[in-house]
C-alpha cells in the first residue's frame, strides 16, 4: 500500500512561510511588549526616585533638627567664671580669730560671707577706678555675680582656715544674664541683652585684667535644678529617669513576654481569649495622659504610694507600654515556623519545653525588637508623669525608687516654659542628652538582639 501525499492549498500554507500579516501581526506584538516593559521600568524608575527623595529628604530634616538643637545646646556646655580678690577680715566675717581651732571652724560656718564678697568686690573695683562707688553703682556691681558666689567664697575658707584675715584669689561664676551676654556677639563695653552701660564697661575692664575665664560647664552633669540657671544641672532629673525606667523595663519584659507566649501558645480559642486581644489592641492606641490618671487615682490614692518617685512613674509607664510589648511579641512568637514545635512535640518535649527551649529562643530578636519601642515611647513620655506629680520642683538627688524626683522630659518642659535666657540653652543640651540615651538603649538592644539571631 502506498502512502499518499497531500498536495492541497491548505498543506501549501501550512508549511510554506510566514505570511506577511502574520508576520506584521507577530512584529506588532513584540513592539507592545516592548512599550509595555518600558512603561513598567520607566515607573519602576521613578517610584525609586521617589523613595529614594523621601529617604533623603526624611534625613535632611532630621539632620536640620539636629543641627538646631546642637547649635543652640552649645552655649550651656561651657560657663564663665571670674577672679575676684577676696579678703577674709574676720572682722566682715563676724568671727573671732583669737578662739581655738574647734570654735572657730564652728564660727567659720556660719560666717558672714555676704558682706565679704561685696565688701571684696566694692574695694577692688574703687582702688581700679579710684572713685567711691554709689549705692546705685553697688548694687549693679554685685548683680554681676552668681548667687552661689558667696557659698564658693565660704567653702574656699573652710577648706583652709588658714587664709583667715588674708587676701586670696577666687574664683567664682558670673551671673546667668552677664554669662549669656558674654556668649552673644556684643562689643566689648557694649550694652546687650539685660546688661547696662556701666555694667557692660565693669565686664571690658574685667575682661582687659583677664580675670574672665570660660569653663567646660561641669555642674549641667553633676548638679540637680535650681531656680538660677546658671547652678541649674540635669543630675537629679537623669537619675529620676534612669530609676523610673529600670522599674519600667523590670515590670514589663518579664509580664509582656508572658502575657504573649500564655495568648499564643497556651491559651484556648475562645470568646474570653478574643476578648482580651481586643482591650489589649484597644489599651495601645488609650492616650497617655489616661494611664496618669488611673496611676493617680488607683496607684496613690487607692494604695497610698508616694507622689513623684520613681516606683509610681514606672508602674503608670509599664501600664501604658505592655500593650506594645504584648502585641510585639505575638508577632514575633507567630514567626516562629510551626515545623519546629512538631519536630520538637515528635521527639517527645512537653508543651512547656518547647515553648521556652524552642519558641521563646527563636523569637526573643523580635520580642527585645517590641520592648525597644515600649522603652523608647516611655522614654519621652511627660503627660503620665505630669499627673502623679513628677512636675515638683526636686533639688535632692533620688537614691531610691521611693524617693521623690523628676524625669528628663519633665525637666525639659520644665526649663521651656522658664522666661530666663540661659534655660533656652540648658533646655536644648537636655534633649540632646535625652537622645543620646535613647541612643544608648537601641544600641545596647541591637547588641543583643544580634547576639539571639546567631544563637
Amino acid at each position: 500500500m502506498t502512502n499518499s501525499i497531500d498536495n492541497s492549498p491548505a498543506s501549501s500554507r501550512n508549511n510554506s512561510p510566514m505570511s506577511h500579516t502574520e508576520a506584521s501581526t507577530a512584529s506588532s506584538t513584540t513592539e507592545k511588549v516592548a512599550l509595555s516593559l518600558k512603561k513598567r521600568h520607566q515607573k519602576e524608575k521613578r517610584f525609586k526616585s521617589i523613595g529614594l527623595f523621601a529617604v533623603l529628604f526624611g534625613f535632611m530634616l532630621v539632620v536640620i533638627l539636629i543641627g538646631d538643637i546642637t547649635s543652640k545646646a552649645l552655649p550651656a556646655f561651657h560657663q564663665h567664671w571670674v577672679k575676684l580678690d577676696v579678703n577674709y577680715q574676720s572682722d566682715w566675717l563676724s568671727v573671732d580669730d583669737s578662739s581655738t581651732q574647734q570654735v572657730l571652724a564652728k564660727q567659720l560656718k556660719s560666717a558672714n560671707y555676704r558682706k565679704v564678697l561685696k565688701n571684696s568686690v566694692y574695694q577692688m573695683f574703687s582702688t581700679s577706678t579710684g572713685k567711691k562707688l554709689s549705692r546705685k553703682e553697688k548694687r549693679q556691681l554685685f548683680k554681676l555675680f552668681s548667687t552661689n558666689a558667696e557659698f564658693t567664697i565660704k567653702d574656699a575658707l573652710i577648706a583652709a582656715p588658714n587664709q583667715l584675715n588674708k587676701q586670696v584669689t577666687v574664683w567664682v561664676r558670673l551671673d546667668d544674664d552677664v554669662d549669656s551676654y558674654l556668649k552673644e556677639d556684643f562689643a566689648v563695653g557694649e550694652a546687650g541683652l539685660r546688661i547696662t552701660k556701666q555694667q557692660a564697661m565693669w565686664l571690658a575692664q574685667l575682661a582687659t585684667e583677664a580675670r574672665i575665664e570660660s569653663r567646660f560647664n561641669v555642674s549641667f552633669f553633676t548638679a540637680s535644678d535650681s531656680r538660677e540657671p546658671e547652678l541649674a544641672g540635669i543630675k537629679g532629673a537623669l537619675m529620676g529617669t534612669l530609676l523610673t525606667m529600670f522599674v519600667t523595663l523590670l515590670l514589663s519584659f518579664p509580664l509582656g513576654v508572658a502575657g504573649a507566649l500564655y495568648l499564643e501558645e497556651f491559651a484556648p480559642k475562645n470568646r474570653i481569649t478574643d476578648l482580651i486581644e481586643i482591650n489589649i489592641n484597644n489599651l495601645a492606641a488609650v492616650p497617655s495622659i489616661v494611664f496618669g490618671l488611673l496611676g493617680l487615682a488607683v496607684i496613690i490614692n487607692l494604695f497610698g504610694l508616694p507622689r513623684s518617685a520613681p516606683l509610681v512613674g514606672g508602674i503608670v509607664l509599664t501600664l501604658m507600654t505592655l500593650p506594645t510589648i504584648i502585641i510585639a511579641s505575638r508577632a514575633a512568637i507567630k514567626a516562629v515556623p510551626p515545623s519546629l514545635r512538631e519536630a520538637a512535640l515528635g521527639l517527645g518535649a512537653s508543651k512547656m519545653q518547647v515553648t521556652f527551649s524552642h519558641v521563646l529562643p527563636q523569637a526573643m530578636p523580635g520580642i527585645i525588637t517590641g520592648a525597644i519601642i515600649g522603652i523608647a515611647q516611655a522614654l519621652g513620655e511627660t503627660a503620665p508623669l505630669l499627673m502623679i506629680g513628677m512636675v515638683a520642683f526636686i533639688v535632692d538627688v533620688p537614691t531610691s525608687i521611693v524617693d521623690s524626683s523628676t524625669v528628663l522630659p519633665v525637666q525639659i518642659f520644665l526649663w521651656a516654659d522658664s522666661p530666663e535666657r540661659a534655660f533656652l540653652a540648658k533646655t536644648s543640651a537636655a534633649i540632646l542628652v535625652l537622645l543620646t540615651l535613647l541612643l544608648v538603649i537601641n544600641v545596647t538592644a541591637t547588641v543583643l538582639r544580634s547576639k539571639f539571631e546567631k544563637k
